[in-house]
């Protein structure tokens, strides 16, 4: 079989495994949120934490939820990396230093995943498991339950009451997350990838010389690493290790996990507003992205030019043999097109354009399809900007599913899509000024400017995934990105939760000859044009400086 055909039937599989569960699975979450019963387990949690789940709350409310859970888990985790050397199973690793600490809280409280340790050097039992494994689903699930309140802004009339943030997590937790992560923990241990507490192992290699291997509960973590779009590897090899990825199953495995929840949640925005077409419209233009990216980052490995890249058939560079450049270019892809960062090649090795699509990804906002919860969100917030834009064009209030787009709703969502880019631009700018960007490369020029670039385009969108040759392990940027992780992830849903509430409160609006029909084709590609235009007015002399420039010299 040639390496073509099996990149395309791969991609094939992917996207028939993905269709076969969008309507089950965005069916169960959309019955999760609204169920009015509580399983018992869920009722035990409540009165540890002292919360009445039955309590509606206005957006000022579940936003303080919100950012006062977030906040204590940004301690504990701190805290706890902190004096890991103190605790059991710490495999004799030195406490986290603070500035370090501090990067790695903010990172998965956040959901971003950013590693500037190399996990297995790094970190011990307790800390990957309690700390870091615990966060993987709780930031997964503060990110669903945000998107579930601005899909009640929708469905709900004449109330500002957006539901319980606190059952909200706790829900999407115990009932979505927690389930499909052991069945696909299950799966991962039976392809290969590692599950125990076993202490660091002493091996001689091959050439006599010794090597340290350290063991841990891999697989458990991997699994939810994926499926919560989190990103932050056991090792520091991430994906591309055989621990954590042993084969084509568990790769293919692994990028499904990414995907399926955020392909999902659209079928669950159109059950919970009553109209599913809605829904299929925005999976429609989320997967129109995702595959246009998949195309072109495929056809440019291939294609790459240079002799050695011409003889082994593509460009190999910092790619596993075992994956090849197709499986390697549909996880970097899907990575960065959502708040994963999880990689199984080295996104510093792709070619200049190439890495110029995987920055686009992210810089779209992470919509196509996102992360779990913040794709959905994400997209919605540009579906009320292309409504906008449409009504502009005519000459009438613009409205979208029943809801007048008014000066407050536009306000919200303008500066929802201004917080990513002014924190990706305004670090990166600081970090070239004050020489802390140029220190830190491991190339020079354009290459060396695109490691910047990413490095605060990934941490802005809570992505992850790093130019493998960037060196983040400085005071300054374990800082200025820990700073970026936590004011790209709250800021943001500070202004989706207004938003919800507006939009609650309102009166719907009957539809009538002239409402735009966003359920349609022709929205969707509104849509995707919206998303393109305004992201290409936003970063086009960025990605000139440093991805297109190198594209264009090569």
């Amino acid at each position: 079989m040639s390496p073509v055909l099996a990149d395309v039937l791969q991609v094939t599989a992917l996207i028939g495994a993905l269709a076969l569960v969008h309507r089950p699975l965005g069916d169960h979450m959309a019955r999760v949120f609204s169920s009015e019963k509580h399983l018992r387990v869920e009722k035990w949690i409540y009165r540890s934490v002292g919360a009445n789940p039955d309590a509606e709350m206005r957006w000022p409310a579940y936003l303080r939820g919100v950012l006062a859970f977030s906040a204590v888990s940004v301690l504990f985790l701190y805290l706890l990396l902190r004096v890991q050397d103190n605790l059991p199973g710490s495999l004799g690793f030195a406490a986290i230093t603070p500035d370090q600490a501090f990067n790695t809280a903010a990172s998965f409280v956040s959901n971003t995943n950013w590693q500037s340790y190399s996990g297995e050097a790094a970190m011990g039992h307790v800390s990957q498991t309690a700390g870091l494994a615990v966060q993987n689903f709780v930031s997964a699930a503060v990110g669903i339950a945000v998107a579930v309140a601005l899909v009640r802004g929708f469905a709900r009339s004449r109330t500002g009451e957006l539901g319980n943030f606190w059952a909200d997590l706790v829900r999407g937790v115990v009932r979505i997350l927690i389930p499909i992560s052991v069945i696909a923990a299950v799966l991962l241990v039976a392809a290969g990838a590692v599950q125990n507490f076993a202490g660091i192992h002493e091996i001689t290699t091959v050439t006599g010389q010794t090597q340290s291997i350290s063991p841990g509960a891999v697989a458990s973590q991997e699994a939810i690493k994926d499926l919560g779009t989190n990103g932050g590897g056991y090792f520091n090899a991430n994906s591309a290790h055989p621990f954590e990825n042993p084969n084509g199953f568990s790769n293919l495995l692994t990028i499904f996990l990414l995907l399926v929840i955020p392909f999902s949640l659209p079928r669950t925005f159109g059950t919970m507003v009553g109209n599913v077409k809605q829904g299929y419209a925005i999976v429609a233009a989320m997967g129109t992205l995702w595959f246009v990216g998949v195309v072109l980052v495929t056809w440019l490995e291939y294609a790459h030019p240079g002799t050695a890249s011409q003889l082994a058939g593509g460009a190999m560079e910092g790619k596993e043999q075992r994956f090849g450049e197709g499986a390697s270019s549909l996880f970097a892809v899907s990575t960065t097109m959502t708040s994963t960062g999880s990689v199984n090649s080295f996104h510093d090795s792709f070619s200049g354009l190439s890495g110029g699509i995987l920055l686009l990804g992210m810089m779209l906002g992470e919509i196509a399809p996102g992360g779990v919860g913040s794709g959905l969100y994400g997209m919605l917030i540009m579906a009320i900007i292309a409504v906008f834009i449409a009504g502009l064009m005519v000459g009438r209030t613009p409205e979208y599913l029943g809801k007048k787009i008014g000066t407050r709703e536009i306000k919200f969502a303008a500066l929802y899509i201004l917080i990513t880019p002014a924190l990706v631009l305004i670090g990166t700018a600081i970090a070239m000024a004050t020489g802390n960007g140029e220190s830190s490369m491991t190339n020079t020029g354009a290459h060396g400017f695109s490691e910047v670039l990413y490095a605060y385009t990934s941490a802005s969108n809570n992505n992850g995934s790093a130019f493998a040759g960037f060196g983040a392990n400085t005071g300054f940027h374990n800082t200025a990105l820990g700073l970026c992780m936590l004011l790209g992830r709250f800021l943001p849903m500070v202004f989706v939760l207004a938003l919800a509430g507006s939009l609650a409160e309102q009166t719907p609006v009957p539809e009538t000859a002239g409402t735009l029909r966003t359920e349609k084709p022709l929205f969707t590609g509104l849509l995707v044009g919206a998303i393109l235009i305004i992201t290409g007015l936003t970063f086009f002399p960025a990605l000139a400086l440093g991805p297109l420039a190198e594209g264009l010299a090569s």
